[in-house]
């Protein structure tokens, strides 16, 4: 973590909080992203949004569907669609992976964040995920207070 704070090309553009809550994470991957020159520099702005996004496996492809990049002002009349489609970079080892993943009963690819990373590249972390019920969502805010609680009386008996 202290490796990005030094790093001033690394930036954090779009986070989705909501995906930890709804969904159990499994395993998370980090990939590539086609985008365009006006988003870029739209997204150099951190104006974007991945809440209500989700990834999918079409063919040999991986897809980013219905997230948000604003309109860059400054673009003029070669500027982007703002809910496109956009191609995420993989592996084919990775991409068969993902594949096989969201073909077991109740996995999604949810995107967790979209940043820039040490050599000012765009990449999204992408989570493998299953849904959480609602029972589920109350047992996981349980034990994270719970956790929460034990830190603290840890810290005052230590003190």
């Amino acid at each position: 973590m202290a490796k990005h704070r030094e790093n001033p090309n690394y930036k954090v553009i779009a986070v989705n909080r909501r995906a930890r809550y709804d969904y159990a994470i499994e395993d998370a991957l980090d990939c590539g992203i086609v985008l365009a020159g006006s988003e870029v520099k739209s997204l150099r702005t951190a104006r974007a949004s991945i809440a209500e996004s989700y990834a999918n496996v079409e063919g040999q492809e991986l897809w980013l569907i219905n997230s948000y990049i604003a309109p860059y002002e400054r673009a003029g009349t070669f500027g982007h669609e703002e809910r496109r489609r956009r191609k995420l970079l993989v592996s084919k080892r990775e991409l068969g992976k993902l594949w096989n993943a969201t073909q077991r009963e109740g996995m999604t690819l949810v995107p967790l964040s979209l940043y820039f990373d040490h050599r000012g590249m765009a990449k999204l972390k992408l989570g493998v995920a299953k849904g959480r019920k609602r029972t589920d969502k109350r047992q996981h805010i349980q034990r994270r207070d719970w956790s929460r609680e034990q830190a603290r009386l840890l810290k005052q008996n230590a003190t």
